[in-house]
C-alpha cells in the first residue's frame, strides 16, 4: 500500500494508547524499540511507492518516500537513545511514546502533503503532539514549564502567521493546490502581496528550524525539554521543515530578485547569529540550539540556489545534519546520570573516563564544524558549490566565515574531552547497546563524508 508507512505509525501510536489505559504496566521500552524497527522495515519496503489520494492532494513519490525513510532513522534513533528510565516520569512513558508516535506520523503526512490545508493539519499534528511531551520531563521545575508554554505559544503564533501567508496565496490564486500555485503565484511576484504572501507562508517552517529572526524559542525549549525529548525536537522535525521548504520555495524562480535577497538575508543573520552567541555557551544544549540557527542558514544556501543540485544538497546536508546532531546528543544522554543537563565542565576527561564516548562527540562535532572527511564537510561544499554556482558569492563568503567562527566552541567540546583533566577519574561503563550505537553514529558520519554520490544521485532524482 502507498501509504503503509503512515497506517503503521497511527498503530504505533494506537498500541501505546491502549497500553496507557491498561492495568498492568508493560516494558514500554521493549515495546517502542520492536514496534520502531518493524516501522523502519515497513518504511523501506515503501521507498518506491507512487500514487496519489485525496483528489491529488496528497502525494506519494521518491520525494515524499525518501524523507519519510529519514524520518523513522531518527525516530528509531531517539526511541534506542532512551535507555536510561529517569529521563521521563515513569507514569508518563506509554503516552510519551504514543505522542511521539503521533509527531513522526504528522512529519510523514507533511512530506506527501501537496495542497496548502493538508499542510497546515498534518505540520499541526506533529507540532501539537511535541508541546504535549515537552513538559513530561522527570522532576517539575520552572525552566521545564517555561519552556513547554514559550514552544507552545511560540508554535501557535507562527502557525497562525503560516495560515495567513496561505489565505493571501489562496486569494491570489483562487486554490490551494500547489500545483495551481506554483502556475498562477509568478504574475504576482513582482508585486508586494506576492513576497508577502511567500514569506508569511513560510514562517511556520522558519520556525521549525528555528532559522532567525524565529529562532528565539530554541535556546529555552531545549534547556527545558528532557534530553530525548530536546534530541527528537533538533533533530526530525527539521529536516520535515526543510523537505517542505524545498515544494514551496519551487513556487519562486530565480529570476524573482526579491525574494532571494530575503532568504540571503535570512541566512546570514541566522548563521552569524547563532554562531557568534554560540562561542559564549556554557550549558550543551543550549550550545546545540544555537548550533542549529546556525546550520538553518546554512541550509537557506542550498534552497536558495532553486536548482536541482541546491536542493538535492540541502537534503543531503540535513540527512548529515540529523546524525551528527544524534551523536553529540547521545554522548549528552550517556553523561547524563539523572537526566539533568550537561556543561562544558561535565566533558572534563571524557578520553579517560569513556574513549569511546569522546570519540563519538569528537567525530560528531568535527562534522558540525565542517572538518574533513566528515559528512558535515562534503555536505557544506555541496551547499557552497550550489550557492557559488547560482551566483550568490556573497553568502558564500559568509558561509565560510562563519564556518571558520564555529570552529572554535565545537573543537571547544573536543578540548574540554580530551586536553582537560577530569573532575572526577570514574570509568563510565557503556552496555553493549550502547557502544553499538555509538559505533553506527561514527561510520554514518564517516561513511557520509567519504562516499556521498551515491546519496547525491538518489536525491536529484527525488527533486
Amino acid at each position: 500500500m502507498t501509504i503503509l508507512p503512515e497506517l503503521y505509525m497511527l498503530f504505533f501510536s494506537i498500541v501505546f494508547l491502549f497500553l496507557s489505559v491498561g492495568k498492568r504496566k508493560a516494558d514500554m521500552f521493549t515495546w517502542a524499540k520492536v514496534l520502531s524497527l518493524v516501522g523502519l522495515v515497513i518504511t523501506l519496503i515503501s521507498i518506491n511507492g507512487r500514487g496519489s489520494l485525496f483528489y491529488g492532494a496528497y502525494r506519494i513519490d521518491l520525494f515524499s518516500q525518501v524523507f519519510k525513510a529519514v524520518f523513522i532513522y531518527g525516530f528509531v534513533f531517539v526511541i534506542f537513545m532512551l535507555g536510561r528510565k529517569n529521563e521521563i516520569e515513569e507514569g508518563y512513558l506509554a503516552e510519551y511514546f504514543m505522542f511521539l508516535g503521533f509527531s513522526t506520523l504528522g512529519l510523514m503526512m507533511l512530506v506527501s502533503s501537496v495542497e496548502l490545508i493538508s499542510i497546515a493539519i498534518s505540520l499541526e499534528i506533529s507540532s501539537y503532539s511535541l508541546y504535549v511531551i515537552v513538559p513530561l520531563r522527570k522532576g517539575q521545575t520552572k525552566v521545564q514549564l517555561e519552556a513547554a508554554m514559550k514552544y507552545l505559544f511560540f508554535g501557535a503564533i507562527s502557525s497562525g502567521i503560516m495560515i495567513y501567508g496561505m489565505s493571501y496565496l489562496y486569494g491570489m490564486t483562487q486554490s490551494t493546490f500547489l500545483s495551481r500555485i506554483i502556475f498562477v503565484l509568478p504574475k504576482f511576484l513582482d508585486q508586494p502581496i506576492g513576497i508577502l504572501a511567500i514569506i508569511l507562508t513560510l514562517a511556520g517552517f522558519f520556525f521549525k528550524l528555528s532559522l532567525f529572526p524565529f529562532h528565539f524559542w530554541a535556546p529555552d525549549i531545549y534547556e527545558g525539554a528532557s534530553n530525548t525529548t530536546t534530541t527528537f525536537i533538533a533533530t526530525v522535525p527539521k529536516v520535515a521543515a526543510a523537505a517542505l521548504l524545498i515544494r514551496i520555495v519551487t513556487m519562486a524562480s530565480s529570476a524573482d530578485p526579491a525574494f532571494v535577497s530575503i532568504l540571503i538575508v535570512l541566512a546570514a543573520l541566522s548563521m552569524t547569529f547563532g554562531n557568534i552567541v554560540g562561542l559564549v555557551q556554557k550549558d550543551i544544549k543550549r550550545l546545540l540550539a544555537y548550533s542549529g540557527i546556525a546550520h538553518a542558514g546554512y541550509l537557506i544556501m542550498g534552497i536558495l540556489a532553486m536548482s536541482r543540485d541546491g536542493n538535492a544538497a540541502a537534503i543531503y546536508y540535513m540527512v548529515v545534519y540529523l546524525f551528527m546532531n544524534l551523536g553529540v546528543f547521545y554522548v549528552v544522554l550517556l553523561l547524563s546520570k539523572s537526566g539533568e543537563n550537561i556543561s562544558l565542565n561535565d566533558l572534563s576527561g571524557l578520553a579517560r573516563r569513556a574513549p569511546l564516548l569522546a570519540f563519538t562527540l569528537a567525530v560528531s562535532a568535527f562534522s558540525l564544524a565542517g572538518i574533513p572527511p566528515t559528512g558535515g564537510f562534503t555536505g557544506k561544499l555541496f551547499l557552497f558549490t550550489s550557492a557559488f554556482k547560482a551566483g550568490h558569492l556573497t553568502i558564500v563568503i559568509i558561509g565560510a566565515v562563519n564556518t571558520v567562527i564555529s570552529i572554535f566552541y565545537y573543537l571547544n567540546l573536543v578540548r574540554m574531552s580530551y586536553s582537560k583533566e577530569a573532575v572526577t577519574t570514574e570509568p563510565i561503563s557503556l552496555s553493549i547497546h550502547e557502544k553499538a550505537l555509538c559505533y553506527v553514529l561514527i561510520f554514518l558520519i564517516l561513511y557520509l563524508g567519504i562516499m556521498p554520490f551515491g546519496l547525491m544521485q538518489l536525491f536529484r532524482m527525488a527533486v
